[in-house]
């Protein structure tokens, strides 16, 4: 006599040919064949689980002045960072864009906060390194949404990794 799991399958045969599929489904997936690759790919098809080759350098969150930032201009150092309403971000994967030579070159190391609410690549738009932070008095509001709408761009795509203070609070 059979038990009440078993009879459905002695009834009908067709249940054993469906219940081999399913077991080696669970078994793959229970118990898959991991074996550690041997090399490391050299493009996305091969494989997306591989580690870089070294960990990308860590970035620390601190206070910039005018001058402390004036040397981050993809000239004088390799980084390139810039603020935008006292937020400096790192822009150094866009360098095409921020770097020497490029539309935004002129922002690199710099206060840019005027100059991307007026969407202006002018030097004037630039306030004296030895100067005091620019108040953006004077601005409109339109400006200002259009400078907030580049921070929340900027935010979105590069790393936040400091603030700008006045030259003489550092």
């Amino acid at each position: 006599m059979a038990s009440a799991i078993t009879q459905p399958f002695i009834d009908n045969p067709l249940n054993i040919a469906m219940l081999l599929p399913i077991a080696y489904l669970f078994y793959s997936i229970a118990l898959p064949n991991i074996s550690p690759k041997k090399e490391v790919p050299s493009e996305w098809r091969e494989g997306y689980s591989w580690r870089p080759k070294s960990h990308p350098p860590t970035i620390l969150f601190r206070r910039y002045s005018p001058k402390t930032l004036q040397k981050f201009n993809g000239t004088d150092d390799e980084r390139i960072l810039l603020a935008i309403d006292r937020k400096v971000f790192d822009v150094t994967m866009g360098k095409s864009f921020y770097g020497p030579g490029g539309p935004y070159g002129n922002f690199a190391g710099r206060d840019a906060s005027r100059g991307m609410a007026k969407q202006s690549f002018d030097e004037d738009m630039l306030t004296p390194v030895d100067g005091p932070i620019d108040t953006l008095e004077g601005l409109t509001r339109d400006e200002i949404e259009n400078m907030e709408s580049w921070i929340m761009h900027f935010s979105n795509k590069y790393i936040v990794c400091g603030e700008l203070v006045e030259n003489n609070e550092l």
